[in-house]
């Protein structure tokens, strides 16, 4: 029996199924409503089984269908309350866990990228994983030198799998798409499958985990373990225990929720200052809060599968424009936004309008100390998703350059964990420290756009 799915006629059986389970559910809901049940009782029970069916479709098939739970997992705090209730266990558990790899199998991974005397590398290796991703599962370890080690062992097949499911995800966009309201579900399955083949390379992955690890070694705050060994399908690491983000959102206290919010935001904005790369995959699975010598927190980052190659660090475009929103100059930022892109030239729209578009969302970087709740996050997707609000109307006009894809992806997956964390966060202190353009007294020339701002992501 193949571990992982492979056969493109069952996966793709598999994910064909969940349209026609929902539809199956909203019969099953008329013939409850007919029968007596409230409205409220019915939805609740619906929305109860299809989080069930959907999480347990993309669980079992991993690959590209875990990834895209995943990624749809930090905007679990965007969904209405009585619908994110019966969601959000079912993505919590999505994050944490999958189906494990057959024992047999992955000593067949091992014996075949390591050699037939692989056990050799180690004092012990723990059979049973401790965790399970979207390409491939973690066990614990002891090297030879008597290291704690994470091996990470990635799926046989896992490619194919990945571009079949994303594929087949892309043609049920539409009726995803009411799972997080105000968000286009499609160029976020496109841009996935964009990221495929540098997730598949442990060699890129453990490159720029080398680079994080060698950067923050020292640091009192962050975390990244060292590479150990490195081949094809198999990344070692060393190992760090800690508590799992995701049981801070679940049941951390609010002196945790804080740290570890504040961490979030700092490695946000300082790792590409300090290492020319964004970490691109920030679901609470990849997060660990550790105890530090002080008694207090620092944050464990995993997994640098995905990233964004930022040599100049975030694009000064973004502080610039940030800071000119918040200073409320209105046809500056307008041109701003023009030189990069995010008003097509085509396009015309009103300085004052755009500002009071983007105002409600920097909404976090105006105070000194900002609690990111669930309840601020649906403010703002209910605002953006309205079809009858200006700001729905202006958002369909505005562009997001290529460039900039990513960056904007990975900023809106950080709030949605810091509104899942209720975390209070000093962001303002994080964009002054490690943001270009947005301290005062730094001007937008126009020859530093072309040859900073306009360079990003070249």
């Amino acid at each position: 029996m193949s571990d992982l799915p492979r056969k493109a006629v069952t996966r793709t059986a598999k994910l064909a199924a969940l349209p026609l389970g929902f539809a199956g559910r909203a019969t099953w809901g008329l013939g409850k409503r007919i029968g007596g049940k409230s409205a409220e009782i019915v939805g609740r029970e619906l929305q109860q089984r299809t989080a069930e069916q959907l999480f347990k479709v993309l669980g079992e098939l991993k690959g590209g269908a875990m990834k895209f739970g995943q990624a749809l997992s930090v905007f679990e705090s965007a969904l209405p309350e009585e619908v994110a209730g019966p969601y959000r266990a079912a993505l919590t558990k999505l994050q944490e866990a999958a189906p494990p790899m057959p024992t047999r199998t992955v000593h067949s991974v091992l014996r075949e990228r390591l050699g037939e005397d692989w056990s050799e590398l180690f004092q012990k290796f723990e059979d049973k994983p401790s965790a399970a991703a979207s390409i491939g599962q973690v066990h614990r370890a002891v090297w030879h030198d008597g290291r704690e080690v994470a091996v990470k062992v990635q799926y046989p097949g896992a490619g194919e799998a990945l571009l079949s499911d994303l594929t087949q995800l892309s043609r049920f966009a539409r009726l995803l798409g009411p799972l997080i309201p105000g968000m286009d579900i499609k160029p976020l399955i496109a841009e996935l499958r964009d990221r495929v083949s540098e997730e598949l390379d442990y060699a890129l992955e453990a490159e720029a985990q080398e680079t994080h690890a060698t950067e923050f070694a020292g640091d009192p705050d962050v975390l990244v373990p060292a590479v150990v060994h490195q081949c094809d399908q198999v990344l070692v690491s060393e190992w760090i225990d800690g508590i799992p983000l995701s049981e801070v959102i679940a049941e951390g206290t609010q002196e945790q929720r804080d740290r570890a919010g504040q961490l979030l935001a700092r490695f946000l904005f300082s790792g590409p200052a300090r290492t020319g790369l964004l970490h691109a995959d920030p679901h609470p699975g990849n997060f660990r809060l550790l105890p530090d010598e002080k008694g207090g927190w620092r944050l464990g980052v995993l997994d640098f599968g995905t990233v964004d190659r930022l040599p100049g660090g975030l694009p000064p475009t973004i502080g610039y424009s940030l800071r000119m929103t918040l200073e409320g100059e209105a046809e500056a930022v307008y041109e701003l936004l023009r030189e990069e892109g995010f008003v097509k030239e085509s396009i015309e729209l009103e300085p004052d309008a755009v500002l009071d578009y983007l105002l409600p969302i920097i909404e976090p970087a105006q105070v000194d100390e900002f609690t990111f709740t669930r309840g601020w996050m649906r403010s703002q997707a209910t605002r953006i998703a309205d079809p009858r609000s200006p700001a729905h109307q202006l958002g369909r006009l505005l562009n997001l350059p290529p460039s900039y894809l990513l960056i904007h992806r990975v900023t809106l997956s950080t709030i949605g964990v810091l509104c899942q964390l209720g975390a209070t966060v000093r962001l303002r202190d994080e964009l002054e420290e490690w943001l270009p353009g947005f301290v005062p007294g730094e001007n937008p020339t126009e020859e530093l756009l072309d040859e900073e701002g306009s360079a990003a992501g070249a």
